[in-house]
């Protein structure tokens, strides 16, 4: 039973399975909170009924029929971008929790889990949390922590305030003898920190600096 100030979140299910649709539903229609409008056996159908019923959040299984549960969250989320979408799936599995990052989805959720993490799941990810079961959070971990040491990925503050003066100067359009003297050193101790700077970054040229002065909040786009 909703209060009037309760606000429902409208949920589209897709599984190509009906028993597993009908034990999801269950878990998510005991809340008052949640309520399942529209029922997919596929991704195309799913991508169907989200234009035709007003939904905030999409459940999707990941291995579907005609259209899997990443194509189908892809195509979702360029059609609705404030749509919210959970993958449930039976694939404990790194390589398709990342790939569903990167199709869009907000949280991936384990079906062995369903009724003790799902309903959490899709409250999270209407508040734009996201809800990764804690194996995708080490595999996360690790991923990040393989980056930095193939120098893929160093932290943020890997740069010494020089070096992200030079950064700063060199996304601006700076050449080497105006940052050296604008920095009052040498055109030789410029050189060696964009060198360095472009090693610690992974970077090759100048391009990629200013992008990533940019993202870093050092100059304004």
């Amino acid at each position: 039973m909703t209060t009037p100030h309760t606000h429902v979140i409208r949920i589209l299910l897709a599984d190509d399975h009906a028993l597993v649709r009908r034990g999801v539903r269950l878990i998510l229609d005991r809340e008052p909170d949640l309520e399942v409008v529209a029922e997919a056996g596929d991704g195309a159908e799913a991508v169907e009924l989200a234009r035709t019923h007003a939904i905030d959040l999409a459940v999707m299984d990941i291995a579907m029929p005609r259209m899997t549960g990443l194509q189908a969250t892809r195509e979702l989320v360029a059609r609705n971008p404030g749509l919210r979408v959970l993958m449930l799936t039976m694939h404990d599995n790194e390589q398709y929790f990342f790939q569903a990052l990167r199709a869009g989805a907000d949280g991936y959720v384990l079906k062995s889990v369903a009724d003790r993490d799902l309903v959490a799941a899709c409250r999270a990810a209407m508040r734009d949390e996201p809800f990764l079961y804690p194996g995708a959070v080490t595999a996360l971990i690790r991923t990040y922590l393989d980056r930095v040491r193939d120098g893929e990925e160093p932290p943020e503050q890997v740069l010494t305030p020089r070096e992200e003066e030079v950064l700063k100067l060199v996304a601006e359009g700076h050449s080497s003898k105006e940052i050296a003297e604008l920095l009052f050193i040498s055109i030789k101790t410029v050189h060696r920190h964009r060198e360095n700077l472009l090693h610690k970054l992974g970077m090759r040229d100048r391009l990629q600096l200013t992008r990533y002065a940019i993202r870093a909040g050092l100059i304004e786009a």
